[in-house]
């Protein structure tokens, strides 16, 4: 076959190859600890499980309407209300399976080919594939260490242009860990705004806060008619294999998203929809346990990380990533993360799998028990001590 330019400038997402290596080598004999993956290592709720299989007893199996059932958009809107402290239509959400198609959709339906599209770097490394793959050019901005992995609001500024039609923001960050404070978000919402500059906000991390508070740029004057909101359940509530996610945005532009949805997906499954008002409007005590054994892991194991000769590391102030500085084991990323994996048998991610600014970093996801993560310390340690000779 001969395919399409375009499928040479799309990308992937580098966790899912670690896993196959790491996959690999466990099929060899050799016991892994798996630190790659962003998925919580806990099942989803009780109830939201038994509300699926209510729901697939009592005939959700059948096509819904592409922007996602009315009850969930409802009480989608009622969440986002309540948390972001802002009126929303549920004609302005819509359903998908899993957040990544509103990353998709937004990108594929605001940007093309001699446009520009503002994302963070080192970030979600999809962000880049998708503007490549519609035409667009992707920008990075920095996000720097020394302010907490947020950005420079007058770096974002200086890359603004008549070309920029789509700037994305990811609060709390994966694969760093850091937020964006509420007076960058002031200064990021005067550009957009100035400029009307619509955003893409990938808060699907908003409520795996530890430290701070989450700042969503909902928050701020004049955002309303720019602003698409990218969350799901995934993360939240451990329903990654769920693939329920949806998107919050203006009206004309749902109405967009509606029509790639008929086009791509048809509906979201009915059953894992019926689950998903389980997870919002009922008891949040199983997630709230789940985020106390995460703050509990990412203490230990970021202050075991720091103890390690080569390596430092912020503490993330939400998600489950730590994102240590590893220059001083003058290895880069991929050399590090290499090591690590084939020596160490810890399985993480190489920072430059996030971006050119991601180099001279290494993403753990500590979504792991405290046994295996004191395990992977012991482990990076040693190989942390072979490099450095």
């Amino acid at each position: 076959m001969k395919f399409a330019d375009r499928m040479s400038l799309l990308g992937t997402e580098s966790a899912f190859e670690v896993l196959v290596k790491a996959r690999a080598l466990e099929a060899e004999g050799h016991d892994v600890v798996h630190l790659e993956i962003g998925e919580p290592d806990f099942d989803s709720p009780s109830h939201v499980i038994e509300a699926g299989q209510k729901a697939l007893s009592d005939g959700f199996t059948h096509y819904g309407p592409p922007a996602g059932l009315p009850d969930l958009r409802e009480a989608i809107a009622e969440y986002i209300d309540s948390t972001r402290d802002i009126d929303i239509d549920p004609d302005q959400i819509v359903v998908t399976p899993g957040a990544k198609p509103i990353m998709f959709y937004a990108i594929m339906a605001l940007a093309q080919p001699g446009d520009e599209v503002i994302y963070p770097n080192p970030g979600f490394p999809i962000y880049e594939s998708v503007i490549r793959f519609v035409g667009a050019k992707p920008v990075p901005i920095p996000l720097i260490e020394e302010r907490g992995f947020s950005l420079d609001v007058d770096h974002l500024r200086s890359l603004v242009s008549d070309k920029t039609k789509l700037i994305i923001l990811n609060s709390p960050q994966n694969p760093t860990g850091g937020i964006i404070p509420a007076e960058d978000m002031k200064g990021i919402a005067e550009i957009a705004v100035k400029h009307q500059i619509p955003v893409l906000a990938d808060e699907i991390y908003s409520r795996m806060i530890y430290d701070g508070e989450f700042h969503s740029i909902s928050a701020y004057e004049g955002m309303s008619d720019l602003l698409i909101i990218l969350d799901g359940f995934s993360k939240t509530y451990a329903m990654t294999g769920w693939r329920l996610g949806y998107g919050v945005m203006p009206l004309d532009m749902a109405k967009h998203v509606a029509r790639l949805m008929v086009n791509s997906n048809s509906c979201t499954a009915a059953f894992t929809q019926m689950a998903g008002i389980a997870a919002l409007n009922g008891p949040q005590n199983e997630s709230e346990a789940m985020m106390a054994k995460f703050k509990e892991r990412r203490n230990a194991f970021v202050a075991g990380l720091n103890e390690i000769p080569g390596i430092s590391c912020k503490m993330p102030a939400g998600a489950f990533y730590a994102f240590p500085n590893i220059t001083g084991l003058n290895k880069t990323s991929k050399e590090v993360a290499d090591c690590l994996l084939y020596e160490g048998h810890v399985a993480a991610l190489a920072g430059s799998d996030f971006g050119e600014y991601g180099e001279g970093y290494v993403r753990f996801s500590y979504a792991n028990s405290l046994e295996n993560l004191n395990e992977a310390l012991v482990r990076i340690r040693k190989c942390a001590e072979k490099l450095l000779g």
